[in-house]
């Protein structure tokens, strides 16, 4: 994992070949996989479903309401975006795969929609 200044750089070079997403949600991904790993109660490798799963979930703890403004404000639209971004990630050092995993993992995860519209979420307990 790069220190700070190596990932802003690194995030820099990113969105210099995929400007596509906002540099907050790199971040914010590895922040993600960071919850994920603590809820599952340990440091190491997790799915794309697994990390999905953990976006979701760490998302409305973060942004509650605002979730889905958050990120469409980043650029992501769905989970697919996820996939994108998490490997444009792994091209820039910043996070790693295993031989099984693939941008596929990310492919309708879940509906936005359904998910993150505030009429559909539940309040969270604070």
């Amino acid at each position: 994992m790069k220190d700070e200044k190596g990932f802003s750089q690194a995030v820099e070079e990113i969105i210099l070949k995929d400007p596509r997403y906002n540099r907050g949600v790199y971040g914010f991904v590895l922040s993600a996989l960071g919850y994920t790993q603590a809820k599952i109660g340990e440091v190491r490798h997790v799915t794309g479903q697994e990390l999905l799963e953990g976006i979701g979930e760490y998302i409305l703890e973060e942004y509650g309401v605002m979730a889905r403004t958050v990120l469409e404000y980043w650029g992501v639209k769905s989970t697919e975006d996820f996939g994108n971004i998490v490997f444009n990630m792994v091209e820039a050092g910043l996070l790693s795969k295993t031989e099984e995993d693939s941008i596929e993992d990310f492919k309708d995860g879940y509906n936005f929609k359904e998910v993150f519209d505030m009429e559909n979420i539940k309040q969270i307990d604070r």
